[in-house]
C-alpha cells in the first residue's frame, strides 16, 4: 500500500465499499438501443455513493466502446480506465468505465464495467 493511499485510508476508518450479486437482470440501453444485458452483474455498495452496478465485460457490446485515455484514481478501487460509446450516431465520450487492476479488497470488480446513468438508461428487473 502507498503512503498516501494508507493516509487516505486512515482518515475514513469507516468508509467502506461492498460487492454483492445483483441477483437481477440488468440492461443497459442508449436511447432505445440496448448495449449490455447481464444476469451476472454485482451491486456496488459505497459509502456516500448511489449503489452502482457493475456488468461482465462479456455482457457489453464491446464493439460500440472505444478505449479512451482518461482515467481517474479512487483510493479504495484503485484507477479507472474509460471508454467511449458510439451508437446509431450518437457518440458519448467516457461513458462506462472499469477497474482494470482493482486492489485486492475489491477484486471482484476484474473484468466487469459500469455505466453513467445520466447517459444511458440503466434497468434491473
Amino acid at each position: 500500500m502507498t503512503p498516501s493511499r494508507e493516509k487516505i485510508l486512515a482518515r475514513l476508518p469507516d468508509y467502506a465499499v461492498e460487492i454483492e450479486a445483483a441477483n437481477a437482470r440488468v440492461t443497459v440501453s442508449h436511447h432505445g438501443t440496448v448495449i449490455a444485458e447481464s444476469t451476472r452483474a454485482l451491486t456496488v455498495k459505497e459509502t456516500k455513493h448511489a449503489d452502482v452496478y457493475y456488468l461482465p465485460r462479456d455482457d457489453i457490446n464491446m464493439n460500440l466502446f472505444t478505449a479512451t485515455d482518461h482515467s481517474t484514481y479512487c483510493p479504495f478501487k484503485g484507477h479507472a480506465s474509460y471508454w467511449n460509446l458510439d451508437v446509431n450516431k450518437q457518440h458519448e465520450n467516457n461513458v462506462v468505465w472499469s477497474y482494470e487492476s482493482p486492489y485486492a479488497e475489491v477484486e471482484k470488480l476484474k473484468g466487469y464495467m459500469s455505466f453513467y446513468t445520466d447517459r444511458t438508461r440503466v434497468q434491473s428487473d
